[in-house]
């Protein structure tokens, strides 16, 4: 028998050599979010990502329900999903910081050739960075740090700026977090 795909709305039935599989995507659920990331092996895999980067404190039975599988198999999937490395893990995303309680700022940093072992190591051990992340283009990195106040920053900034390596920084405060995932 030849492989035929018929779809309705959100749902598609795929019948490969007689054996019919329903899929489904939520109505909800971006189609972004239903790809096939490496190491997901098959539309299960899929579906069960999707559902965790939505809301990644889900419990076994509650994705278990809307995959419409087993607990046991949701369970069995996340250990197979976490060995292999494609959950690399679970976090907590925290609320968008009130007035008073500190700003965000973006920082791209250019540093000299060679350098970036040296800065990446004294960055790492700053308790305001959020973030480090090496990138294309004209920095090097751009990091994303959390300081308890304009002056706070202002110090941070002196600091990164003075350090060996670092030949230039760019800075934009955050003003607000329009989409935050």
């Amino acid at each position: 028998m030849s492989k035929c795909l018929f779809k309705q709305i959100n749902r598609a039935v795929i019948h490969v050599n007689s054996i019919a599989i329903l899929s489904f995507r939520p109505f909800f659920m971006p189609t972004s979010l239903t790809t096939n990331p490496p190491g997901a092996r098959d539309t299960l895999d899929q579906r069960l990502l999707a559902l965790l980067q939505l809301n990644a404190r889900a419990s076994a039975a509650d994705l278990a329900r809307q995959l419409h599988c087993a607990r046991t198999t949701v369970l069995a999937r996340l250990n197979r999903l976490e060995r292999s490395g494609v959950i690399a893990g679970y976090s907590v995303r925290l609320a968008q910081p009130a007035q008073g309680q500190g700003l965000q700022a973006f920082v791209g940093l250019t540093v000299q050739p060679k350098a970036g072992r040296e800065v990446e190591a004294w960055l790492g051990r700053m308790p305001e960075l959020r973030q480090l992340c090496a990138v294309s283009g004209e920095f090097d990195y751009v990091l994303l740090l959390h300081a308890e106040s304009a002056v706070r920053l202002n110090a941070l900034l002196d600091d990164i700026r003075n350090l060996d390596g670092v030949v230039k920084t760019t800075t934009s405060v955050a003003l607000a977090w329009k989409i935050a995932r």
